[in-house]
């Protein structure tokens, strides 16, 4: 479900050239998708545990509860250390940071929300996250990262543009010299032969 929603998402808003789903890298290894930028490409990573965060949505006293926080926590610590070492590939020209797609809205308000205590015992996921150069992002944050994307490949296509339409008003500039500089031989040797008339 999550790859299909982050397939959805990715054809609503960039170009089509912009990104490849299940892409495969040198080594062997496929990410969901792979988003190219000019400086770049960013790996993002559909595949999320939710077994232990349904089991703590299910519990039913705060110790049940807090054990299945821990093991959730746990799961997406282990995911983030795979994307980590998966997808965050310079030599194959990634950038130095991957996304992990979370696929719902609950799901990622509970990992930003969720604060290391020494009664509940687990770790701080924004920070091993950050640490590890691994963004978790909810549909609506993947939304506004690849809205800014698109309006900086807007941006790129624009510039490139403006240089073709450069080039080309350069080649026309010189043809039009090239034109002028006939006509003013062509008038030279029309005022020489009305000159030789007389």
């Amino acid at each position: 479900l999550g790859e299909w929603l982050l397939e959805n998402l990715l054809a609503d808003v960039l170009p089509r050239q912009a990104y490849q789903l299940q892409y495969t890298f040198k080594n062997g290894v496929t990410v969901d998708s792979l988003v190219r930028l000019a400086q770049g490409s960013v790996c993002i990573d559909a595949k999320f545990p939710l077994a232990n965060f349904q089991l703590m949505l299910q519990a039913e006293d705060e110790p049940a509860r807090n054990k299945a926080r821990r093991s959730f926590l746990q799961d997406v610590c282990r995911r983030i250390d795979e994307i980590a070492n998966k997808y965050i590939l310079p030599d194959e020209g990634t950038l130095d940071f991957a996304l992990m797609y979370v696929p719902a809205e609950n799901v990622y308000y509970e990992l930003t929300m969720a604060q290391p205590s020494s009664k509940a015992s687990f770790q701080d996921v924004n920070a091993y996250g950050r640490k590890r150069k691994v963004i978790p992002v909810s549909p609506n944050t993947l939304y506004a990262y690849l809205m800014v994307i698109a309006t900086g490949l807007k941006g790129l296509q624009i510039g490139k543009n403006a240089q073709m339409i450069y080039s080309q008003l350069n080649h026309l500039l010189h043809q039009l010299q090239l034109f002028n500089n006939d006509f003013a031989m062509l008038d030279r040797k029309s005022t020489r032969l009305n000159s030789s008339h007389i």
